[in-house]
């Protein structure tokens, strides 16, 4: 078994937010999804998998994925090619809902125990989609703003000094549509640049 196979397998195994956890812990059996290559050029970091996604144990398997996929100008088969997109979450597992029924944010062990050793299995990557401000602040350092609308309004800066490796993005929920629509630079700009690297990726 090579390394990143086996990281594959811990990652699988991984019970760190019930055995090990940060506060109260995950309050359902683990489930951790993610997609691992050592192929895959792209990778997309997102927030932890939702409701539908822990039943399925396939990444955005939901509505926020198909507006994913249609940001990305890609199809399913593409998107769930490993050979071209790797998935992992700043959260492998489904965190539970809050008081008012939201996902709770990405369990704090998780991105600890696993985002360095991710990164370091995939040196090929050579665009990273951050989407939301969990992954943002993690991977962009004093690049990242303090809000998610002046991190991604700022997305060639990021671009251009991340060396062509990040890109921010907001989540692709449907909730997010008045962002969409009061920030025009995002479909007008940010989606068709996007498009075109992803193209010149796959």
């Amino acid at each position: 078994m090579d390394n990143l196979e086996k990281l594959k397998s811990d990652i699988a195994d991984c019970r760190i937010c019930v055995e090990d956890p940060i506060g109260e812990g995950l309050p359902h059996q683990p489930r951790p999804v993610a997609v691992l290559s050592s192929k895959a050029k792209i990778r997309i970091i997102g927030q932890a998998p939702g409701t539908r996604v822990h039943a399925s144990g396939r990444p955005f398997t939901d509505p926020s994925g198909d507006r994913l996929r249609e940001w990305m100008g890609i199809d399913e088969r593409i998107f769930y090619d490993a050979d071209k997109l790797a998935i992992t979450p700043m959260g492998f597992c489904f965190p539970g809902l809050d008081a008012k029924g939201g996902d709770r944010p990405p369990r704090k062990e998780c991105a600890r125990h696993w985002q360095e050793a991710v990164s370091a299995s995939m040196p090929q990557v050579r665009l990273t989609l951050l989407i939301g401000m969990y992954a943002q602040r993690h991977y962009l350092g004093g690049l990242s703003h303090k809000t998610l609308t002046q991190t991604v309004a700022d997305w060639e800066t990021i671009y251009s000094a991340s060396n062509q490796m990040f890109l921010p993005l907001p989540h692709p929920s449907w909730r997010n549509n008045a962002w969409i629509k009061k920030n025009p630079f995002f479909a007008n700009a940010l989606i068709p640049y996007l498009q075109k690297e992803i193209q010149s990726l796959i």
